[in-house]
């Protein structure tokens, strides 16, 4: 670790001792072990405790990392650039369902770029669980947007109310879902536990219940062989029932999905057999997801051929994958690019805007890491993937 990134405070380390207490009593309370996704669910989102719960600054160079959004206003307004015909198309009922708002620079910059193009809609909802980010959201946004513009914005607490038409995008939020991890045991699939042990967790295994046992069997169907014993992983099988319950009522519109991950056969891979969790915290990445509950951020990749069938089980058309350099370079960036270098002040701007153009798209940074999925329903979304589409991996 460099020697310029400085250790936890006092405070801090007070924060996590709290949480690591809370999570050893529901230990204790289960009878000595809790599913793995439990513990993630609890260190991410614990009330007042859990990571995206608490206050300490998570997006940009002050935070643990940095997403898309968080580099400038390019990644926005190339998603707005995409989802405008089918606002446009909708018309004047057309909303905005942002799930995960982050720090509100996303809505910021997509809210003006839409109003831009003539296709704001009648309201922007962000569903957020995290009342510290609300607030700095809202904060954020009523500085950022014109008063009649920020007055579209609302915070919900779970999915739209009722039918609704219109968009849903959700940026580094499939990643961020509490996850099984699942392990094979001479041939058996098992449920991985975790225990108190001393201060710390341990880990233990526990026979998979029906539904995970049945979604690592569809995954060794696709893959053509069984995993290896040994073989040590993520999966969510609840992912239907997530989608289904985000995108609740939407009766028309379409929804697009960027976060890292793979195709299902390159996620599941012989030579990935520990799976692809791991822990953020001040820019660095550790394979200890125990340490420091409430300070670091737990993920895990995410399957995109199982994101691709819970979107169309939920009833909606496949419209496209690709990764992010392709999404971005197919709705505009180049353009976007052109339009903010033509109002930079000097060089020195013009130079950090093609540095942003770099890190969204250059393959060691997000451009492949990164990938997009989009669904549609009663809306021509296809246009949004004419390059680079890569359904034939899924």
């Amino acid at each position: 670790m460099s020697a310029s990134v400085q250790g936890p405070s006092e405070d801090a380390l007070a924060h996590s001792a709290r949480l690591r207490a809370l999570i050893h009593a529901q230990i204790a309370e289960a009878g000595g072990a809790i599913p793995f996704w439990k513990f993630m669910e609890l260190a991410l989102y614990a009330p007042g405790l859990g990571y995206y719960s608490a206050g300490a600054a998570k997006f940009g160079a002050a935070g643990d990392f940095v997403t898309a959004p968080e580099l400038g206003a390019l990644f926005a307004e190339c998603i707005a650039e995409a989802f405008a015909p089918v606002l446009r198309e909708i018309g004047s009922d057309a909303q905005f369902l942002e799930i995960g708002g982050g720090s509100g620079a996303f809505a910021g910059d997509a809210l003006s770029h839409l109003a831009a193009l003539d296709a704001a809609p009648a309201r922007y909802a962000i569903l957020e669980p995290s009342a510290d980010l609300r607030e700095r959201q809202r904060a954020h946004l009523q500085q950022r947007l014109p008063a009649a513009l920020f007055a579209r914005v609302e915070w919900l607490d779970g999915p739209m109310p009722g039918d609704w038409q219109g968009v849903l995008f959700a940026n580094e939020v499939v990643d961020a879902l509490p996850t099984p991890r699942f392990v094979i045991g001479e041939g058996e699939v098992y449920e991985e536990y975790v225990t108190r042990d001393g201060d710390g967790f341990g880990r233990t295994l526990h026979p998979a219940d029906a539904l995970l046992g049945a979604a690592v069997r569809h995954v060794e169907r696709q893959r053509g062989a069984p995993l290896p014993d040994g073989y040590r992983s993520e999966l969510l099988p609840q992912l239907p029932y997530w989608v289904q319950a985000v995108a609740g009522g939407l009766t028309r519109g379409a929804m697009l999905f960027v976060d890292y991950g793979y195709a299902r056969r390159e996620f599941y891979r012989d030579d990935r057999d520990a799976g692809t969790l791991r822990a953020f915290h001040r820019h660095q990445v550790s394979g200890d997801v125990f340490a420091l509950p409430g300070l670091q951020d737990l993920t895990a990749s995410v399957d995109f051929t199982a994101l691709a069938e819970a979107g169309t089980h939920a009833g909606f058309d496949f419209a496209g994958y690709c990764n992010q350099t392709s999404l971005l370079l197919g709705n505009r960036l180049e353009q976007r690019l052109a339009a903010h270098e033509a109002l930079a002040a000097d060089e020195a701007a013009r130079y950090a805007l093609r540095q942003q153009a770099k890190r969204l798209t250059l393959p060691g940074e997000m451009g492949e890491a990164f990938q997009a999925i989009g669904f549609a329903k009663d809306v021509d979304f296809d246009y949004a993937f004419l390059i680079g589409d890569m359904s034939h991996r899924l």
